[in-house]
């Protein structure tokens, strides 16, 4: 190729969920001498050093967030605010064109990978003769079912209802698990065609994928080929397959009080119990899961977060009364930020409840722990039918199709379905295509190869002169 070093340039939406999958890639990139310049604000910086495998190889350039009205200074990640402040961030976003074009124009890279919510990039990037992939962090189900084109009724393109969206778009692919939404997973999805002050989160969406030159996903053929394929027919331009992108083996030593209350318990005995830094439970549904957990008989660590303001300083008042007296010898529920990959790597913990975020559930998969997922917003919907319906390896639990209430008896019959059970259909088979996706995503070989054929893409549209739609890269639309 020419015999250039390959120079990307990363810059994820400012939210920990999307930032951790161009760490990940970053990692594998850089692996194959490609030179990083990763765009991201300045509080991020030290959780991102801290996850890089190779931090000399990868340059880490701090973002200046402009001042917007109702964003507090040094409120940077949308873990860190609340729901309205989470659509503000998305005009400081915007406001951030000249700064990103400025960059660009002194790092000069050949490629930039770039997010959802900066979808002006392409137009930024033109000119200057960078050409542009957009990083889908979410599963191929998810871009298939909610963010193509055929989404929209023609003639009037409105935004679809709820009973619109309870159905896959015109063309998705026939025999897959996704058959119907829920009322409250449908109702959930009608989100992302809202407009807050700018363009909805499907405008943007649909802006990354028709104006920039390559689309690249976190998946592989062997796992979604059938959304991959209707994604192509959707955008007919370049889609790159980077891998399913699995997270190396944690760095550093898991805390001491961790370890030390893990360490007590059996070989996968452990059920723990996490929704990400930006899913939260309201009291009833925390009174249900940790009602459940104690109905298994089960150790179980559980990590809850609660929306940024909100005092959630005394856990006991959002537990039921006399729950942790009783269970204080097995069970803990923890608020706040915990070292969830050491976790997940202890050899104790044999089960991860969760809101079936993808990373998440890579994570849990390649370290051998059981998943039952309880999806609770967009995407996750999604992953959970990959995972439980697709490739049948893990239970997701029964929910009220109105309001996506779980109660107790459903989820403590899904813990005990892949741990006490595990010997009895349908765990025995839950766990057996579990034990196939594990292999599958701990093959170094085949992640190598993943990574391999990835960079070549990648190289040939940087090096194979002109933009998206031309000549050259017609061989990389395949």
């Amino acid at each position: 190729m020419n015999g250039q070093e390959l120079h990307v340039a990363m810059l994820p939406w400012f939210a920990f969920g999307h930032i951790s999958p161009f760490v990940q890639l970053s990692n594998k990139l850089s692996l194959h001498g490609i030179k990083i310049s990763f765009l991201c604000p300045p509080s991020t910086i030290q959780r991102i050093r801290s996850s890089l495998h190779s931090p000399h190889l990868i340059n880490i350039i701090p973002l200046t967030i402009p001042a917007v009205d109702g964003l507090p200074p040094g409120i940077e990640t949308t873990d860190q605010m609340t729901p309205h402040m989470a659509e503000l961030i998305k005009k400081a976003v915007d406001s951030m064109k000249p700064q990103i074009a400025a960059l660009l124009s002194s790092l000069r890279p050949h490629l930039i990978l770039f997010d959802f919510g900066l979808n002006w990039i392409p137009s930024v990037a033109a000119p200057l003769q960078i050409k542009t992939l957009f990083f889908s962090v979410f599963s191929a189900l998810s871009t298939a079912y909610g963010t193509v084109p055929a989404r929209l009724s023609p003639p009037s393109h409105n935004p679809p209802t709820v009973d619109d969206l309870k159905l896959p778009p015109p063309g998705f692919p026939a025999s897959t698990s996704t058959a119907r939404l829920s009322t409250h997973e449908a109702r959930d999805l009608t989100y992302i065609f809202k407009r807050f002050d700018g363009p909805s989160i499907f405008e943007r969406v649909g802006a990354c994928m028709e104006g920039c030159t390559g689309i690249v996903m976190k998946t592989c053929m062997e796992m979604e080929a059938a959304y991959v394929n209707f994604v192509k027919t959707q955008f007919r331009k370049p889609v790159l397959l980077a891998g399913p992108v699995v997270a190396g083996r944690p760095v550093g030593d898991l805390d001491r009080r961790w370890a030390d209350w893990l360490d007590k318990f059996p070989e996968k005995s452990v059920v723990y119990c996490s929704f990400g830094s930006e899913t939260f439970l309201g009291d009833d549904q925390i009174k249900e899961l940790v009602l459940a957990l104690e109905m298994t008989g089960a150790p179980f660590l559980v990590a809850l977060n609660f929306p940024s303001g909100e005092n959630s300083g005394d856990i006991a008042g959002h537990l039921p009364e006399g729950f942790q007296e009783r269970v204080k010898d097995r069970g803990i529920v923890h608020v706040g930020w915990v070292q969830q990959l050491h976790i997940l790597a202890h050899v104790s913990v044999g089960c991860y409840v969760c809101h079936a975020g993808l990373s998440s559930i890579t994570e849990a998969v390649v370290n051998d722990c059981q998943l039952v997922l309880v999806p609770q917003k967009g995407d996750q919907f999604m992953n959970a039918r990959l995972v439980a319906g697709d490739l049948k390896a893990g239970v997701e639990v029964d929910r009220d199709d109105d309001n996506g209430f779980f109660r107790r008896e459903d989820l403590c019959e899904a813990i005990e379905m892949v741990m006490k059970k595990a010997a009895e259909e349908p765990g025995k088979t839950i766990r057996e295509n579990h034990r196939k996706v594990r292999e599958f995503l701990s093959d170094e070989e085949t992640h190598e190869r993943f990574t391999r054929e990835f960079v070549e893409k990648m190289k040939e549209i940087a090096f194979g002169g002109g933009g998206g739609g031309n000549e050259d890269l017609k061989k990389v639309i395949s």
